[in-house]
């Protein structure tokens, strides 16, 4: 490889090893990025400690580069192809909605399509006006949460997980938002330790069907399995929490729901839902809205 490069030409060449790589399926994409030319700027950029918006044509950034820093970040490169370690957990740092998230192996990479629809207020019609008590269900390192928070100045925030190890990562979250005063976290197994009623409960669940989980790319396995694997059609979590939801539901309130790719067994499993379907970069089928109504009654049809 070149001693010395150009930071355009040191990020050209590291794109073209993930891409190689992820063409010989030896490297997958999907936390974060979606692309070897995102991801090969990201981790370069990361690398060298320059700002990720920094305009990599500019001339100020085209002289060459020392070879040490060249071959630190070639270095970097080969590591996150061998290791197949998500790019998020090398960094420790993700973006949902262009904010800024610390994150490491004890929670699962932020992705949630959930934030789309946060950032984009198409859950607003269906919010009663005086939402003030939102609940971040399978929190994980709280970045729904705290959109919700970001995204409604009035509200107060309730996270729950199983897991203590994500908690941990989510309080690190609060405290750079400076979030203290707004959000809780609570260690809870589904909705047992809610506090209370909601008027908006936010749930990125666990939703992966077993077949699945068995084809993942190493990338998702290095993920902790507990926020990912949802039982033989995925939909074990979202069973308990359906049937316990109502009781931690004001009387308008709304539940929203990602279940990825998951509709024909979402569908199978509840077939008496009336389910509001949102709009994500995604698709119109991986998002879901349940008004409190409606999971009463589609409970009542069984």
């Amino acid at each position: 490889m070149n001693l010395s490069l150009t930071l355009s030409a040191l990020i050209a060449q590291s794109a073209q090893q993930l891409d190689a790589a992820h063409t010989a399926g030896n490297l997958s994409f999907g936390h974060g990025t979606t692309n070897a030319a995102d991801e090969a700027a990201w981790l370069v950029l990361w690398k060298l400690g320059l700002p990720l918006d920094t305009d990599v044509s500019d001339e100020v950034h085209n002289i060459e580069l020392p070879a040490t820093q060249v071959a630190s970040v070639q270095a970097f490169i080969a590591h996150r192809i061998a290791s197949r370690k998500p790019a998020a957990y090398l960094t420790q740092e993700a973006w949902l909605q262009g904010v800024s998230f610390y994150i490491d192996e004890r929670a699962i990479v932020p992705r949630s399509l959930i934030a789309e629809v946060l950032a984009e207020g198409s859950i607003d019609p269906w919010l009663d006006p005086n939402t003030n008590r939102v609940l971040d269900l399978c929190t994980g390192n709280g970045s729904l949460g705290i959109l919700a928070a970001l995204a409604f100045p009035d509200i107060t925030v309730q996270g729950l997980d199983l897991s203590n190890d994500a908690l941990a990562v989510a309080q690190i979250n609060i405290e750079r938002h400076g979030l203290e005063a707004r959000m809780t976290l609570a260690e809870s197994d589904g909705l047992a330790q809610a506090d209370g009623a909601f008027d908006l409960i936010l749930c990125n669940p666990p939703y992966v069907n077993a077949h699945s989980m068995t084809e993942l790319p190493a990338e998702f396995k290095a993920e902790p399995a507990l926020a990912l694997a949802g039982g033989t059609d995925g939909m074990d979590f979202i069973r308990q929490m359906l049937r316990d939801a109502p009781a931690h539901m004001s009387e308008h309130a709304v539940l929203v729901l990602e279940i990825g790719h998951e509709r024909d067994y979402f569908e199978a499993a509840f077939p008496h839902l009336d389910v509001v379907w949102l709009s994500t970069s995604a698709g119109d089928d991986q998002v879901l809205l349940l008004t409190r109504q409606a999971i009463v009654e589609g409970a009542n049809k069984k």
